[in-house]
């Protein structure tokens, strides 16, 4: 299509068009104008302007009813029309903005005529189109205080649309043109800047439409969240636009009290709006409860965009309005603070973004109103807190301390100001106290126990912050954990930039005052000392100089000295048995007696038997006073990093005392603080940190074994240093293991428990570090090789056995070489063969110079001896938890001692006859316990065994399994849960390996094979049948044999065949009923047994 640049081509082209146009409005031939508009270059439609727009404007302008389509159709033409051309006359411009604004004028009602959308849409664009056509300073002319009418009826009209309209494009497309009309369009050059004589004379021209302006918008920002987001964001910005351009500081300080009377009519002067001072303070306090209504509704509106423009206008109005809208900086900086904690990091950012830039043009601190402001605000917070705590549910407790935790950001230094009134940190220190006030009531505190031995834990690098390694906390008046975090975020704003001495004095006197305060003080004082040290707190202000090092561990000193004293450090934290002479557990059933008394529990420094026994409240309560105590350990390591090296003597040994605490959480706090400790202190693993700090460890360890009754716990800490190091750590603790052995033969009847307890990790560190792998290997190579050989010459035998047939002198030389073999093992030996069977005489070695002299023992050997010893004596122990305890330690000797015979048989003699009636006439745990031992001891002892077992404890455990059958074939399937049943399944599955390793006789197999017969019945439970397969196993490699008649008299599942017509069949009793109940049983081992 060809396109006319002259104007003279143009108006050629256009004036037949125009002048149809004029004579006939319609539809078609508007549309067939603005088709021959798009042929023509700019240049020349600008030349033309006037022409063009004539018919559009008389289409317009013409008196009667239009059509709405024809009208959307003109302002389409008109709109292309000034979006190709500039309007360059300031009547025009007025004109052509009248005539566009009547498009949408209903006489009848103030709202937005009733017409289509389409025609809405066109009109909006119009405008915006017409006021950008707006040629140089054109624009400025515009608004004079004449066009105030016609200026006010658009901006009314563009609100209804924003507010009223349901289309979501005319709600945008109008606050787009307001933007335009009230000159905050984001585009470059629209307007040019303004000089202060042309804000001045604007600001009186909107002054007029303010209140307007601002209610609707308030109402459009305020209203249903379905609306959409980006509409929210429009009307936040021109509100916070409009009111900082209006309510400017720089502008109403230029402004006279007199006004000046205008050149104009009287109706349009009534209109215009002097800003002087009664009127800033009227307006300010009316915006004030527009803002408040715009700060409640947009806080919290679920899309981040909305909350981040939220946070544009407190930045516009705090920056150009701090004077005129001062009823509403308090609000505003509630917005600031509120949303330093956002889950959006955007918006955090700019938060922070804002705060920081207040902080550096002193915006906050520099400025006495705003600094008042903040700590007002912040006392009556303070004092409101703990109500709100009580009665907001959790969101809302976020929001208040998100307020609590921006105010300290926005003080910095100043918060001393509040500080150091003693009303002000009596109410925020009280609230602190009553928000962090724990739920003690849980009975899961007190009783969860540290059941396991194992290592504390590897190696420092994975350490966390004590909350995640710790049980959760319940606290009284909130459940969510964002509090708690925010909580710790204050404290530590408090110790950052607060008055630290004066804190710390402070809420030590609360935690002196009463035991309810004395927890929340506790992580109080925990999180001043983080955060003095600044590791984690971000500050705003730059100039703020921390605490000195040394200042900070003259206070890490004293709270160190106050937390391990003896009243806070050893606290009743369960009812110990042991000390109140409760023996009741000894009488009950077996597992009534492991679950109440197999536990060493927390002792007290000075025990009063005349005092009533602790409630589960005030024992959970002592459990999290101890591990607030040792957290806060940990974080005075963190925050005096290496330092921290210099108070490792005073705190190392209290927390290892408390690592090997009973109570878990104890336990797990304790953990925590020393991986803590590692952290700081630059070790790679629990295992450095005690062994180059073990010399004075092990000194503590002796000196107050000395005085046991002032340090009951003393032993608690050798056990935990020997479960935690190596091998190298055991000449220094020699000594001191011997110190533990005469104290236990001192208090034997009073302390067994906790020495015991020790002794268990010795024995178990031993075994750790000293493993005997000869023994254990030739065991599996000799039981490997002796399979392998048995059943080499089982599948020979059967091959040959198919092979070759079965004559009779195969048959007579079998029966010469059994009778030959009998007569060899009843001792019936020829003089011949005995003299064949000599053996020669034993070489004398001649080097062999003189009497043979044993080598000193290993110092392990040495104290597994001792330990050994002393187990004996307290095998017979009236406790049962300590029978149970002394139980695992001789298992353990006997592990440590099986490559010392010499030292290891003459203590199994003498620990056998109190073992025998461990096994035989004891609680049903100490037989399980005890027949543990019996199966450690034959595979370490073998021979030495023999006898004696098939005497003393055979019959008992043979005669036990046949009681018990029918027992457990009736049963159900809740009786797997039963000690008996577990006794049961542990004989059945040691009996085998003892068999085997003790190498027992054919009657002795036969006691074993009668007993275990039954439980090859499919009525037993399905684990015992298993158990009791697996003896028949190992039976297999003793006597294969004998086990494989038994198991055919049992059950046949098939009919033998004679090797030879001169035998007899052979009829066993075990006769291939379907009915048998040990056919499946019997199968699977005859299959393994060929």
């Amino acid at each position: 299509m060809a396109v006319f640049d002259t104007p003279e081509e143009a108006f050629g082209i256009l004036r037949p068009i125009c002048v149809q146009l004029t004579k006939a409005q319609t539809v078609e031939n508007v549309e067939q104008l603005q088709a021959q508009l798009r042929t023509v270059s700019d240049s020349a439609l600008q030349e033309l302007q006037q022409y063009i727009l004539f018919p559009l404007r008389f289409a317009l302008k013409t008196p009667g009813p239009k059509r709405e389509r024809l009208i959307q159709s003109v302002v389409e033409c008109l709109t292309f029309v000034l979006s190709s051309t500039c309007v360059k006359e300031q009547e025009l411009l007025q004109e052509l903005f009248s005539e566009l604004s009547t498009c949408l004028y209903s006489p009848s009602s103030q709202k937005p005529a009733a017409v289509s959308e389409e025609l809405k849409l066109a009109v909006i664009q119009g405008l915006s189109t017409l006021m950008h056509s707006a040629y140089g300073d054109i624009i400025l002319t515009f608004y004079e205080p004449s066009i105030l009418p016609r200026l006010g009826f658009a901006v009314s009209l563009l609100l209804g649309l924003a507010e009223q309209e349901k289309s979501k494009q005319i709600k945008v497309a109008a606050l787009k043109c307001l933007q335009v009309l009230l000159l905050q369009c984001d585009c470059d050059d629209h307007p040019r800047s303004l000089d202060e004589l042309e804000q001045k004379q604007l600001g009186d021209l909107f002054a007029s439409f303010l209140p307007g302006i601002s209610t609707a918008l308030t109402r459009v920002i305020t209203g249903d969240f379905k609306q959409g987001h980006s509409i929210v964001v429009s009307s936040l910005k021109i509100f916070y636009r409009t009111v900082g351009f209006i309510m400017a500081d720089e502008q109403l300080r230029s402004i006279s009290e007199v006004q000046a009377r205008p050149s104009v009519e009287d109706r349009v002067a009534k209109l215009m709006v002097h800003r002087e001072a009664d009127w800033v303070k009227n307006t300010g306090d009316k915006l004030a409860i527009l803002i408040k209504k715009i700060i409640e509704c947009a806080s919290v509106h679920p899309h981040w965009k909305v909350r981040l423009e939220l946070i544009e206008l407190v930045e516009a109005l705090l920056w150009k309005c701090s004077q005129s809208l001062v009823q509403s900086a308090g609000p505003l900086l509630m917005v600031l603070v509120g949303l330093l904690n956002d889950e959006s990091p955007e918006v955090q950012a700019q938060c922070n973004k804002v705060l920081r830039h207040f902080a550096d043009q002193k915006v906050v601190v520099g400025s006495r109103a705003f600094a008042d402001i903040l700590s007002e605000n912040l006392h009556s917070l303070a004092t409101s807190l703990p109500r709100l705590m009580n009665s907001q549910d959790d969101q809302g407790k976020f929001s208040t301390l998100s307020l609590l935790l921006g105010y300290l950001k926005l003080l910095g230094p100043k918060v001393n100001f509040v500080l150091n009134s003693v009303a002000h940190l009596q109410r925020l220190s009280k609230a602190l106290i009553q928000v962090l006030e724990l739920d003690v009531a849980d009975i899961k505190i007190v009783e969860e126990r540290r059941w396991n031995s194992n290592h504390l834990s590897a190696s420092p690098k994975t350490a966390t912050r004590p909350w995640s390694q710790i049980q959760r906390r319940y606290f009284r008046f909130f459940t969510d954990e964002r509090i708690f975090l925010l909580l710790q975020q204050v404290c530590q704003l408090l110790g950052f930039y607060g008055n630290l001495h004066l804190l710390v004095d402070h809420f030590m006197d609360l935690y002196h005052e009463s035991v309810v305060y004395r927890k929340q003080a506790a992580m109080i004082l925990n999180e001043l000392v983080a955060g003095a040290a600044g590791l984690e707190v971000e500050n705003l202000h730059e100039k703020h100089i921390k605490t000195s090092p040394e200042e900070l561990r003259e206070i890490v000193t004293s709270l160190l000295e106050e937390y391990t004293s003896q009243e806070n450090w050893y606290l009743a934290t369960c009812v110990e048995a042991e000390e109140m002479g409760e023996e009741l557990t000894m009488k009950q059933s077996g597992l009534q007696a492991i679950t109440s008394g197999a536990h060493t529990c927390q002792v007290a420094s000075f025990p009063a038997f005349s005092k009533p026994s602790p409630t589960i409240c005030s024992m959970n309560s002592n459990i999290w006073q101890i591990c607030i105590q040792l957290e806060g350990i940990g974080h005075f390591a963190y925050a005096l990093g290496t330092d921290f090296r210099l108070l490792l003597m005073s705190a190392l040994y209290p927390v290892l005392e408390k690592a090997g605490d009973q109570t878990l959480l104890i336990s797990q706090a304790a953990t925590s603080a020393m991986m803590d400790i590692c952290h700081a202190c630059g070790y790679d693993s629990l295992q450095q940190l005690i062994n180059q700090n073990s010399d004075y460890l092990v000194n503590g360890i002796s000196l107050n074994l000395r005085h046991l009754s002032l340090h009951p716990h003393t032993p608690k800490v050798l056990e935990v240093m020997l479960r935690n190091s190596d091998a190298s750590l055991l000449p220094l603790v020699a000594d001191v293991v011997q110190d533990v052995l005469a104290t236990l033969d001192q208090f034997y009847d009073k302390r067994a428990t906790s020495f015991v307890s020790v002794l268990h990790a010795l024995l178990a560190a031993l075994a750790q570090w000293f493993p005997d792998t000869s023994d254990l290997g030739q065991l599996q190579e000799q039981s490997t090789g002796e399979e392998g050989s048995h059943l080499s010459q089982r599948t020979t035998a059967l091959q040959d056995r198919l092979e070759n047939i079965t004559t009779a002198e195969d048959i007579e030389q079998f029966l010469l070489n059994y009778l030959k073999e009998k007569d060899v093992a009843d001792g019936n030996v020829s003089e011949f063969d005995e003299e064949e069977e000599q053996s020669d005489p034993p070489k004398v070695d001649e080097n062999d110079t003189g009497p043979h002299v044993e080598p000193p023992l290993p110092l392990q050997i040495q104290i597994a001896t001792d330990v050994m010893e002393r187990c004996i004596h307290l095998l017979s122990d009236k406790s049962l938890k300590i029978r149970l305890k002394v139980l695992d330690v001789l298992d353990l000797c006997v592990v440590v001692l099986q490559s010392h015979r010499n030292q290891l048989l003459p203590l199994a003699h003498r620990a056998w006859p109190p073992l025998v009636r461990r096994l035989t006439n004891d609680d049903p745990l100490a037989v399980l316990r005890a027949f543990k031992v019996l199966r450690t001891l034959g595979g370490k002892c073998g021979d030495f065994l023999r006898s004696r077992f098939c005497k003393d404890v055979l019959p008992k455990l043979a005669g036990s399994l046949v009681s018990q059958a029918p027992v457990s074939a009736r049963a159900g399937p809740v009786y797997s849960h039963t000690l008996a049943f577990k006794l049961q399944l542990a004989v059945l599955q040691g009996l085998g390996p003892l068999c085997e390793r003790l190498d027992l006789g054919e009657g002795d197999l036969n006691k074993v094979a009668d007993a275990c017969l039954i439980y090859l019945s499919a009525k037993q439970p399905v684990k015992l049948q298993e158990a009791a397969r697996r003896v028949f196993s190992h039976l297999m490699k003793v006597d294969p044999d004998c086990t494989w008649f038994l198991l055919n008299e049992l059950y046949c599942p098939e009919q033998l065949t004679p090797p030879h017509p001169a035998l007899h069949p052979v009829r066993l009793r075990g006769g291939p009923g379907p009915q048998n109940p040990y056919a499946a049983n019997v199968l699977l081992l005859l299959r393994e047994l060929r």
